[in-house]
């Protein structure tokens, strides 16, 4: 990799347009070892090239894991529920579907498919259960089905969650904002994360 910290071509730029998919084959084949090239090799290049070829990558940062945020329902201190942008629904456990009292549960049709292709059916929706998350109550539909409750983070909240809170997630500060009209409320998640 050093030979290309080294390399330098100049070349006009109009030249530059027309010679980008000649010369990213040209690279290519180097890469791939499918051209050979001889240390201390000549390498004859039509035109007069002008570009510079670096090896500049970012820093590599540590792994925020999962995005969870502390909630409630009713009077029931769920504790951290995970934040998950691949869900398309709400999930909770048919355990603590039973301890929290007023919520009603409406049959549905519905199958889940696992990331492992494997079929779940849900018992069915609670539909409307308030979640207050800080200072901010929200109505979340959930499916609620059989499932070992996570202790760190019990509930699922999917999409439809994010878009009600106009969540927005700083990945780079671990930082996570939940809007409601004009309030904000902010969590550190680079902290609190597992």
């Amino acid at each position: 990799m050093d030979i290309f910290k080294k390399l330098e071509i100049t070349i006009p730029f109009s030249e530059a347009l027309q010679q980008i998919p000649s010369y990213a084959k040209f690279l290519k084949e180097l890469l791939m070892k499918k051209r050979k090239y001889i240390d201390k090799e000549t390498i004859e290049v039509q035109g007069n090239y002008s570009a510079i070829i670096q090896k500049m990558l970012p820093p590599k940062l540590q792994d925020l894991g999962s995005f969870t945020i502390p909630c409630t329902i009713g009077e029931l201190e769920v504790g951290r529920a995970l934040i998950d942008l691949g869900a398309s629904i709400s999930l909770m456990p048919m355990s603590m579907f039973k301890k929290i009292k007023r919520l009603e549960l409406k049959p549905t049709r519905m199958t889940l498919q696992l990331a492992d292709r494997y079929l779940k059916y849900p018992f069915g929706v609670d539909e409307d259960v308030i979640v207050k998350v800080d200072k901010f109550l929200f109505p979340v539909d959930f499916v609620i089905m059989e499932m070992e409750e996570n202790g760190d983070a019990p509930l699922i909240l999917g999409r439809p969650f994010m878009k009600t809170t106009r969540i927005l997630i700083d990945v780079e500060n671990g930082k996570l904002k939940l809007r409601v009209q004009d309030e904000e409320v902010y969590f550190d998640v680079s902290n609190v994360t597992s």
